[in-house]
């Protein structure tokens, strides 16, 4: 993949934990994370698989090779 590409991805999976997130808040705010352990419980899977996927695409991207200005490209 690109940096284009993984950056594009690690907006998208920023946009999973964030709204995931909030859902989660809500959840919690009204009591459903008891009342609905198991939708909660799936809910927290998505967040934590969202996570790891960005830090993934972050390392990916960090690890592709670099090219300077010190080799004489501009």
């Amino acid at each position: 993949m690109t940096e284009d590409e993984h950056q594009r991805v690690i907006d998208e999976l920023d946009e999973v934990i964030r709204d995931t997130r909030t859902l989660m808040d809500r959840f919690e705010a009204s009591g459903m994370d008891e009342a609905m352990a198991g939708d909660y419980a799936q809910l927290h899977d998505l967040y934590t698989r969202a996570v790891s996927d960005q830090k993934a695409h972050t390392m990916a991207m960090l690890a592709l090779p670099r090219i300077s200005n010190d080799q004489g490209i501009n």
